[in-house]
Formats: structure tokens, C-alpha cells, sequence
């Protein structure tokens, strides 16, 4: 017999039925489920299902299991649950996921949620995904919402050191934290190229780049939101390396890693800082912009209204001849100084002094 410690038969309390269901429930959705034995930092087995990596390591006490699921069932939740005896709030975070990043201890396991990130080239953005790790005495559980980590790459290089491998789950922690971590740094490089394209789009006067730095503005909100509370975590997780004798090679990997996120949680309070700074600059500027197209258009506004009294002018002008000559072509038998032989030169002069006056006027006026 095995001398392993029992395991709990936790089972999530279900809740009632409704009481009318659809006759074919939705199809479950597909899960990914990688898992390994090893035993001495080597890999022993790969059993295909989570029943056989049971079995396998209630065969071999001194083994230690890395199970790997990506968007898991309720059903494989709640078997790894009972085989593992894992707290019903940690799996049912696990379930749910959209979680902040945190460390919290169940007895003897370590529930783990981290926050990863990568760097979309195609699309400018940032994509986060969700890890939540279950560490025991011989057990680790990864599940994964999102693309991001790609733990394979973990596995891959844990492997090819078996001698930090044989320290047991705490070195594949600390080897997830590392990859996250690293992970990064690609995003961290992409902002920053983002926030120099979005510097000469502000001063070149670019209409949407006011939409970009708000969108960008968020993901570093959200980065922000990964990286900090992974500061506190590793903290937490140095001030216990003498509670829990932890080895000190992993003392030494935890406190480089704990070095890079600190770097990175900087460089995002900065980045947004900045987006900030670009955000004020450019609502300056854009404000700049109007006051001078409202500018010229009242300068427009004053040209056209001295263009408008000039024509006013000359219509005034014009239209006194007009209708002096519109009086004396009216063709009545009886009219004063109709059969006048002044009459002409009369008229002539009449309209020669109403234009000459109203001349004076509108140039006294600067209308003219």
C-alpha cells in the first residue's frame, strides 16, 4: 500500500435542477490536458488521462505529477479536487477565472493566480491571458485561461535540467513565474514602440491618435494590474524561505525573478505616466488647433463682411442714378419738367450728386 496522505472527497455542492430543462444540454466545451510523472527530475510516464495520472502516482509515492489544462471542465476541476484535496474557493476561482493576481496557502498547497501577457505586432495591442498554478508536496496543476503562457516552452526547459527539476513543484513554480515574467518583456518592448509612434502622431497632428493613447491607456492599466500585485506575491514568497526551507538555488532564481517584475512594474507606471503626459499634450495641442481654425474663421468672417460692405455700397451707389432714370422713363403725358429743356442735364446732375454724396458717406464709413 501506498503510504501517501489521503486525499478528500470534496465534491462543489451542485446546485437544484430547474425545473424544466432543455432536452439536449450544450455540447461540453474541449479541454486541453497535458500531464507527466517524474520521478528524480526525469520524466517516468505521460499518461493520456487524469484517471491514469492517478493511479500511476498512488503507485509511486516519491514521484511528483505536473498536470497541464487549458480552459478545464467542471468534471476534471472537481476529480483533481478530490484526488488532490484542493480547497473549494481556489478551484472554484479556478472555475471562474477573471481573477487578480495573488498567492494564498491551503495547508500544505499553494494556490497561485498570475496574469500573463504578450504582445499582438499585427494589431498593436497587448493580450493578457490567466494561470492559475495549485502547488502540493508532489503535485502541480496548471490551469490556463487564454493563450498566454505557453507553458510546453516550461516544460521543455525543465527537462533539460533534471537536477532543478528534482527539487519538486516549488522549482516548476518558480520556473512558471520566470516565463511569465519573461514574457514581459517582448510587451513592455512593443508599448514602448507604441508610445514613440504615438509621440510623432500627436505632433503631426494625426485626428485618431487620441483614440489610440486611450486604448493604449487601458492595457497599461491592465498591465498594471498583472505586475503589481506579482511584486507583493514574490515578496511574500522570499519572506518564507526560511519557514518552509526552501532550497537555495530556488532562493536565489526567485529573487532574480522578483528583480525583473519590479523592473517591469516600473517601466508600466511609467508608460502610463507618460500615455498621461502625451494625453495633456495633445489635448493642448488639438485645443491649439481649433482656437486657430475658429481664428481664421472670423478672420474669413471679417473679410467677408468687408467684401459684403463694399458691395452694399456700390448697390446704394448704383441704384441712385437707377432710379432717377426709372422716374423720367416712366411714360406719362402729364410729369413735371417733362417738356423742361433742362430736364436732362437736370437729371444728369441729380444723379451725379446723390452718387457723389453717398461716395463720401460710405468711404467717411470705411466702407469704401
Amino acid at each position: 500500500m501506498s503510504d501517501r496522505r489521503p486525499r478528500a472527497a470534496w465534491r462543489r455542492p451542485q446546485a437544484e435542477p430547474p425545473a424544466t430543462t432543455s432536452p439536449e444540454p450544450p455540447a461540453e466545451r474541449p479541454s486541453a490536458v497535458q500531464a507527466s510523472l517524474y520521478r528524480d527530475g526525469r520524466r517516468v510516464s505521460s499518461p493520456a488521462t487524469l484517471a491514469e495520472t492517478f493511479r500511476q502516482l498512488r503507485e509511486h509515492p516519491d514521484g511528483m505529477a505536473w498536470i497541464g489544462l487549458q480552459r478545464p471542465t467542471e468534471e476534471e476541476l472537481h476529480s483533481l479536487a478530490a484526488e488532490f484535496d484542493l480547497h473549494e474557493l481556489a478551484v472554484e476561482d479556478a472555475m471562474e477565472a477573471h481573477q487578480r493576481p495573488k498567492l494564498e496557502r491551503y495547508g500544505d498547497t499553494l494556490f497561485v493566480v498570475l496574469r500573463a501577457a504578450r504582445y499582438l505586432d499585427a494589431q498593436e495591442e497587448v493580450d493578457f491571458g490567466e494561470l492559475h498554478v495549485f502547488v502540493g508536496p508532489d503535485f502541480l496543476i496548471t490551469v490556463r485561461h487564454g493563450v498566454a503562457p505557453d507553458l510546453s516552452t516550461v516544460r521543455r526547459r525543465m527537462e533539460k535540467d533534471p537536477e532543478l527539476l528534482a527539487l519538486g513543484p516549488e522549482a516548476v513554480l518558480y520556473a512558471i513565474l520566470d516565463a511569465v515574467v519573461d514574457g514581459y518583456a517582448p510587451v513592455v518592448a512593443g508599448v514602448q514602440n507604441d508610445i514613440d509612434e504615438i509621440e510623432t502622431e500627436v505632433f503631426g497632428g494625426d485626428p485618431a491618435v487620441s483614440r489610440r493613447i486611450y486604448e493604449l491607456s487601458r492595457e497599461m492599466v491592465e498591465f498594471q494590474r498583472a505586475t503589481r500585485p506579482l511584486v507583493g506575491m514574490l515578496h511574500g514568497l522570499m519572506a518564507g524561505f526560511a519557514k518552509y526551507g526552501t532550497d537555495e538555488e530556488l532562493q536565489r532564481y526567485l529573487r532574480d525573478v522578483a528583480d525583473h517584475v519590479t523592473h517591469t512594474s516600473e517601466r508600466v507606471d511609467g508608460f502610463r505616466q507618460a500615455l498621461t503626459d502625451i494625453l495633456t499634450v495633445n489635448a493642448t495641442l488639438v485645443t491649439q488647433q481649433q482656437n486657430a481654425e475658429m481664428r481664421a474663421l472670423a478672420e474669413a468672417g471679417f473679410e467677408q463682411n468687408e467684401e459684403i460692405k463694399k458691395i452694399s455700397a456700390w448697390a446704394a451707389i448704383l441704384f441712385a442714378p437707377t432710379l432717377v432714370g426709372t422716374i423720367y422713363g416712366m411714360n406719362f403725358e402729364v410729369m413735371p419738367e417733362l417738356k423742361w429743356a433742362g430736364g436732362y442735364p437736370f437729371a444728369i446732375l441729380l444723379m451725379a450728386v446723390v452718387c457723389v454724396s453717398l461716395y463720401v458717406i460710405f468711404k467717411k464709413r470705411d466702407w469704401l
